[in-house]
Formats: C-alpha cells, structure tokens, sequence
C-alpha cells in the first residue's frame, strides 16, 4: 500500500514518537519536517536503522510559515499531513488550509481551546469541497478525553460531571511547545462548570491532591485551560461539572508555578510564554528528581437507570518514560485508518468520533502502560 505522510516537527516530543510508530507501516513514506536540517536527517537516520523500520523515511528542511511550505506540498503531494509543530495558541489556520488545498488530509496536535474549537468553521467548507478529513485536537485531550467519555457515557441515565487529570513524571521528556502552551494561559480566567453553573478558574491555580495507583501515588494538580471545556458542555450537557487539571510531579516546580500565576493574575507579568525557553531550563535543573511514570484519569459522575448515584472512574499509568506516547496515539490511529480506508468521515472538525478508547489501547499495546477502571 502506497501512502505518504508528511510530518510536521517530526524530531520534536509527539512527532518523534508519531514517526517511529508510523515508519513500521510498509510501503509509506514519511517526510520527517523540521526547520533545522541537520536534526531532521540525524532523526531520519535514526528512525531508518531500527529493527522495525519498514517505511521509506526522507528528511525535509521546512518551516510552515513561509512560502516554500506551498511548494512543498504541490511537489510532494502528500496523502496526509500531521501539524505537530506547536503551541497552537494564537495560530490561524493557514497551513491546515495549505494542506487541504494541495489534497491532503490534515491532523494537528492542538490542544489550544480557542484554536481547537474554532477549527471547524475556519475550514470545514473548504476541508468538504476537497472530500478530505481535517481534525484538530488529535491528542490526549479532546481526543483520549471524549473517547474514555463515549466509552461509559452508556452507563448513565444522567451524565452530570466529568473531570479529567493529567500529571506526567518528572523525568519523562518535556517539550518547549508544550511548556509555552501552558505559561500561555497561567494565571489567565478560563471557564468551568461547577454547581451546574459557569465559574471562572484561573489558569495553574484552584489545587487539588489527586491520588493515583502505585508507582505514580499522591500528585498535586492545578486548573488548566483545554478544548474539553468548550467542546464536551455542548456534547455531554447540561452538566453540574466540568474541569481539567494538569499537575507537575515535582512540589517545588508545581508550586512555583502556582506562585507565578498569582503574579500574572495580579497584572504584574504580562507573558510568561515568552519566557518558556528560560522555565524549562530551569525546570530541567531537577531533571534526576522525581520519576519516570504518569497518569492520567477520566471521572464521571451522575444518575444509572435505577435513579442511584453513579462514579465511574478511568485511569491509565505510564512508566519508563512511555507518557508522551498517550498524546501520540490520536494521530496514529487515525492514520492507519484513513490509509486502509477505514474512515470515510470528511469534513473539518475536532477529534472527536474517529476512533475508539479501544482502538487507543491497542495502539497502545507494547508500551510500559497499564489501565484500571473503578
């Protein structure tokens, strides 16, 4: 089966990973994208001398903001896109509409609200009129999130509140588009449902112990800001619930972090995105702190068929560094489906109704991960 993937900062934390997965599928390409053409052909060497490589693998030196992007893609003319060269937040949709342009389907790695949530109508007619599938938000949230929601929606008569957590190990590799994308709304209001009300929670602030199975243990979390809040009230509701938080293993940088927040709530600093470069330096200070396993978990609550209160609550640990692979999986699995032609969905949308918690999981298959449902 002939079929060519394009990737978009492929050498960076989830492209990497994308690319290794992928470059076990015979008869692709991938054209592993990056701005700095040495990195992109040490990783293509890289990814072509390992056992399992059974894909053609091309080392290309681009950036998507300029011109020669365009040129690219009419020269090469790839199935599929993947965009993995964030943080999303503040981006338009230039080069997802490139893509589609050229005849591409398109995936990014989005997890910037207003970027995921406006994704549809900024190319939905366009992604329609090329007969093309465009997703953003293929990552752990919106796309793991509602899977694990449409998972055990069924179980409820009433779906009242979900809840969702993400602490990664302090010693499994950090991206700085990730770091960015979260000092971009640090301190900064942003919407929750509590109470069957809308509240405002401020960005790395409104605490919570969470507890997870051994070896991850007892994390801090703090509120962050994802898709998830403006797509699953309008999915799931009415809903008394709705939040997201994220937590970093580590007391001392989760709780710089906290205090920082305070300062950009107080007007006192303006941007700390700017200022990721420097954090994540620091952060990587404490680098042999901590450990190599995370979690992630998926609550929901509200009414069973007998009117009785009902919890059901998902969980996934990844050890061994293995965390990163988890925002990875969307994107894969929805590659492998639209090459064997198991997705007719087209159109431009968010992640969401591609694919199956299942489906993750065994993607999955293989990684130090291990899933508990209470």
């Amino acid at each position: 089966m002939s079929w060519t993937v394009l990737l978009l900062g492929a050498y960076g934390l989830f492209g990497s990973r994308i690319a290794v997965r992928l470059a076990r599928e015979p008869g692709w390409t991938l054209l592993l994208a990056g701005r700095d053409p040495v990195r992109a052909q040490r990783f293509c060497e890289r990814i072509a001398a390992g056992a399992d490589c059974r894909a053609a693998l091309e080392a290309v030196a681009i950036d998507a903001q300029m011109p020669a992007f365009a040129e690219l893609l009419a020269r090469r003319r790839p199935d599929l896109v993947i965009h993995c060269a964030g943080p999303f937040q503040g981006s338009d949709y230039a080069v997802a509409r490139q893509c589609l342009e050229a005849g591409a389907h398109y995936v990014d790695l989005a997890d910037a609200r207003d970027y995921v949530t406006g994704f549809a109508a900024a190319v939905d007619d366009l992604a329609r009129a090329q007969d093309r599938l465009a997703v953003s938000g293929a990552s752990t949230v919106p796309g793991i999130s509602a899977a694990v929601v449409d998972r055990y929606r069924g179980e409820f008569a009433r779906l009242d509140g979900i809840t969702i957590g993400i602490s990664p190990g302090n010693r499994t590799e950090r991206g700085l588009a990730t770091i960015a994308a979260i000092l971009s709304y640090v301190g900064r209001p942003l919407p929750w449902r509590r109470d069957g009300r809308a509240v405002l929670a401020h960005g790395w602030q409104r605490l919570q112990r969470q507890h997870y199975s051994a070896p991850v243990g007892t994390r801090w979390l703090a509120a962050c800001d994802v898709p998830d809040l403006d797509l699953f009230a309008a999915r799931y509701g009415p809903l008394q619930e709705l939040s997201f938080r994220a937590g970093l293993e580590l007391r001392r940088l989760h709780f710089g972090l906290w205090l920082l927040s305070w300062l950009v709530r107080a007007g006192l600093v303006r941007d700390l995105a700017r200022h990721a470069g420097l954090l994540k330096r620091m952060s990587e200070w404490f680098a042999d702190t901590g450990s190599d396993a995370g979690a992630m978990h998926v609550e929901l609550h509200g009414i069973d068929a007998a009117g009785r209160p009902q919890r059901r609550r998902w969980e996934i640990l990844a050890r061994d560094g293995d965390g990163p692979e988890i925002p990875a999986t969307a994107a894969v699995v929805i590659a492998r489906k639209l090459a064997r032609g198991e997705l007719a969905t087209r159109g431009a949308g968010a992640c969401l109704d591609l694919f199956t918690l299942d489906e993750c999981l065994e993607s999955l298959a293989g990684y130090a991960m291990s899933v508990r449902v209470d």
